[in-house]
């Protein structure tokens, strides 16, 4: 089942399975490229075309160091290209771990009877949201095992809770959801209480390996959770973020079937996910998978720098699996969206930090244990200019219409300005003194970058406007 858009049915693969193993295979073991063809690839995606998947598989087969620099600063250059220096910020927020699937990655998983069972009442969880908040935090990820407990309803009125939440100047704007897949109905109670991003992993592409890690549960059905976002959009949710785990089979392997998944959603669609994960498999309790497909450090830049280049337009989410020293060094090639001041423990939040992880309370170990304002202060002092900003939300720049703004890379005209004045809120309600200091100066030098065309007179009246007080103030 080659991909051939021209001829690719609407009308045939509307929530239906795509992945043909046969198909990647034959593409990893046949697409080759000289320096030529391989630096053609490069430049293709710098101008902003997305990559076919004989495309993105010659990236992958290029083994040549130089070629794999240049792959990593093409991808460098690219991302600055479509998004600017901005790093997206938000918070992961697990409502309940309560859990029917048993997947042998995942500490939540069922046969787990040592896990803690834990699902946060309504006063538990706006005493997380209202902690978050008071870390600075504007975007939130909510979080669900998949159990009965956990209905569209019970999500939808979960966010309307958090979006409920008002403390002192902050409040959350943006709430995201990670949660099993829902029929259409499903989808559509969950999108009218208001949300962003609705993700879900395949975890892995490769149905012999799904079989293997999941072994119980509705999670076990491969093609319910492969179709799960075209009910997402049939429903009318057009903000949908897909992802594979890296670990679980040959990254090669799960590089296309994320690729393919972007194809599907193009082609039925007419619009590609908002943002792509790669998550490497973490310790998590009584883990039980094979070492056999673990990347390596090397490996993993090197395919997040493949993603960035196969799909120009498409966010890129690092979290907190990751080590610091990681995290630094993969944001050059193609990361837009991190999170900050993770706890995954149900009501970790509000409590507090831990020296260490109990892993009776986690889904799996994280390797990032920075605060917010850590990893804040890292990122200005390196340049980047940290984000809270929802403004393409809330005027309706999602699905079709933000592939309208990024595909030519128009959006990053909106997303510095906006990045700025979010980083201003941050400063004036949140930052100690120093990193006050040094952000405002960050400010200053970003807008003098800007060229007139940018809004730059209109930004300094809106900052000035945020320092006497004035919030949620955007382009």
């Amino acid at each position: 089942m080659i991909y051939h858009p021209e001829i690719y049915s609407i009308k045939d693969q509307r929530m239906k399975p795509f992945i043909d193993p046969d198909e990647i295979w034959n593409l990893i073991n046949h697409s080759k490229g000289d320096k030529k063809r391989v630096r053609e690839i490069i430049q293709a995606s710098l101008d902003k075309k997305r990559l076919s998947l004989e495309e993105t598989a010659i990236l992958i087969n290029a083994e040549n160091p130089d070629l794999i620099e240049e792959i990593k600063e093409g991808a460098r250059t690219l991302k600055e290209k479509v998004y600017g220096e901005r790093i997206v910020l938000f918070a992961p927020l697990y409502v309940g771990d309560l859990c029917t699937n048993n997947c042998q990655y995942c500490g939540f998983r069922s046969e787990n009877k040592e896990m803690k069972r834990i699902t946060l009442s309504r006063d538990e969880l706006i005493t997380e949201t209202m902690a978050l908040i008071d870390q600075g935090h504007k975007r939130l990820i909510l979080v669900y095992g998949e159990h009965p407990k956990y209905s569209a309803e019970f999500i939808a009125d979960t966010v309307k809770i958090v979006y409920g939440v008002k403390h002192n100047n902050g409040e959350i704007r943006r709430v995201n959801i990670n949660a099993a897949p829902f029929d259409i109905q499903g989808f559509r109670t969950i999108k009218d209480s208001g949300i962003g991003t609705f993700q879900i992993f395949q975890e892995t592409y490769h149905e012999p390996t799904y079989a293997k890690v999941h072994l119980g549960g509705v999670k076990r059905n491969y093609d319910w959770r492969l179709t799960a976002l075209d009910r997402a959009q049939e429903a009318g949710i057009d903000d949908v973020g897909i992802g594979a785990l890296f670990g679980l089979y040959d990254w090669r392997f799960e590089v296309l079937g994320l690729v393919r998944h972007v194809n599907h959603f193009e082609a039925v669609y007419k619009v590609g996910p908002h943002t792509i994960s790669f998550p490497r498999v973490q310790n998590a309790l009584k883990l039980n998978i094979s070492k056999d497909y673990l990347v390596k450090d090397d490996e993993f830049v090197r395919l997040v720098s493949i993603l960035r280049l196969a799909v120009p337009y498409t966010g890129m989410i690092l979290t907190a699996r990751e080590p610091r020293h990681i995290r630094d060094q993969v944001l050059r090639f193609g990361v837009s969206q991190i999170d900050g001041g993770t706890n995954l423990e149900l009501g970790g939040y509000s409590k507090a930090k831990k020296d260490t992880q109990d892993l009776t309370m986690e889904q799996f170990q994280i390797n990032d244990n920075r605060s917010l304002n850590e990893i804040m202060d890292e990122l200005i002092k390196t340049g980047y200019i940290p984000s809270f900003c929802t403004a393409c939300y809330r005027l309706g720049r999602t699905g079709e219409h933000f592939m309208e703004f990024s595909v030519p890379g128009f959006i990053k005209r909106f997303c510095s300005p906006n990045a700025l004045l979010t980083l201003a809120e941050y400063l004036e309600d949140y930052a100690p003194q120093d990193t006050k200091e040094k952000g405002y100066k960050l400010i200053d030098k970003k807008i003098s970058e800007l060229s007139e065309n940018q809004n730059v007179e209109r930004l300094r009246e809106k900052v000035k406007m945020v320092k006497d007080g004035k919030r949620d103030l955007y382009f």
